[in-house]
């Protein structure tokens, strides 16, 4: 007999970087102990870094266990026969109190060749950003490997890379390929395919805590590099308490709902969903059971669960795939 699934949340799995910050904490509340935390993983499946649950009856069980034990009831039909029991989806938060480096994703082919990966196709919701604070999203104009070698020789990379001021509430796409970075001084809720593979191709000759030059890869980057340029914002309606389409892609579909009022959710069953929490409180219910989360928090709804409420005064990322 199955058991009976519910709303699923995962201890944050936090990361040290060297550009990160406390805004982890100060914004999103999550249990950091350092002034230089730029990562929270809220729901991974990359080897090394699974999550865990973190709320009732599977307490304690991994994201991987759970799929394995249940795949389509978690997973939906649609996506254990497009993935197995992968779970291709990871979801984060990140403070950047740094620029971060420059830096570029290979497509799955690339990815699958050289490290047996999926690519990493990624999206960014802006939840915070100090004034004049600024992302890097591919080039200014199509340029050439020439181009991009000889401006990297002479440490003029970022004359030719696009810099683009943001603000709280936009969002972008970064297909495979585009070069990029998040500046600092930004707070971003990130989607994007499960995979770890980055190619680091300029670090502003920053040195790490043991005062090493951190590692590039600029001849493994060369083949995986996007050279044209490309449109990264998307721009979305933000009617209240509908699904506002934001992002469709082969890898996740997010929509936007501004929540004002309680709402009824209906699913096909066929997907997980998973929903960011990026301002204010809310709250799910399901058969007259109320689950609480609060700006920060990220939950899983299994795909077994096609119908529930939402309710309260809150801006949700909406994720699934479709």
């Amino acid at each position: 007999m199955n058991p009976l699934f519910y709303p699923l949340q995962f201890n944050p799995i936090l990361k040290e970087k060297i550009w990160g910050g406390e805004k982890l904490k100060m914004l999103l509340n999550k249990p950091i102990t350092s002034d230089t935390t730029g990562e929270s993983w809220e729901l991974s499946a990359v080897e090394g870094n699974i999550s865990v649950v973190s709320n009732g009856d599977f307490k304690g069980k991994e994201i991987t266990a759970l799929i394995d034990a249940y795949p389509e009831e978690i997973l939906g039909a649609l996506v254990y026969n497009r993935f197995g029991k992968q779970f291709p989806l990871l979801f984060k938060y990140l403070d950047a109190k740094e620029d971060l480096s420059i830096q570029v994703h290979p497509n799955d082919a690339l990815a699958k060749e050289r490290h047996n990966s999926l690519g990493k196709t990624e999206m960014w919701y802006v939840m915070q950003a100090d004034e004049g604070a600024e992302i890097i999203v591919g080039f200014k104009e199509n340029s050439t490997q020439d181009e991009y070698l000889k401006s990297l020789a002479t440490r003029k990379l970022t004359s030719i890379l696009d810099g683009i001021e943001v603000h709280e509430g936009e969002v972008f796409f970064l297909e495979t390929g585009t070069v990029h970075s998040i500046g600092a001084g930004i707070v971003i809720a990130e989607i994007q395919q499960t995979s770890d593979v980055t190619y680091r191709l300029y670090d502003f000759d920053r040195f790490d805590s043991n005062g090493n030059k951190r590692e590039l890869n600029v001849d493994l980057a060369l083949e995986a590099i996007n050279y044209q340029k490309t449109e990264t914002q998307k721009l979305f309606f933000r009617e209240a308490n509908q699904s506002n389409p934001v992002v469709e892609c082969s890898y996740f579909t997010t929509n936007f709902i501004p929540l004002t009022v309680k709402t009824a959710i209906e699913k096909l069953g066929d997907s997980f969903t998973v929903y960011m929490c990026v301002e204010g409180t809310f709250e799910i219910i399901i058969s007259d059971v109320h689950f609480y989360y609060q700006k920060g928090d990220t939950v899983l709804i299994p795909a077994a669960l096609k119908n529930y409420y939402l309710s309260g005064v809150a801006s949700l990322l909406e994720i699934y795939i479709s």
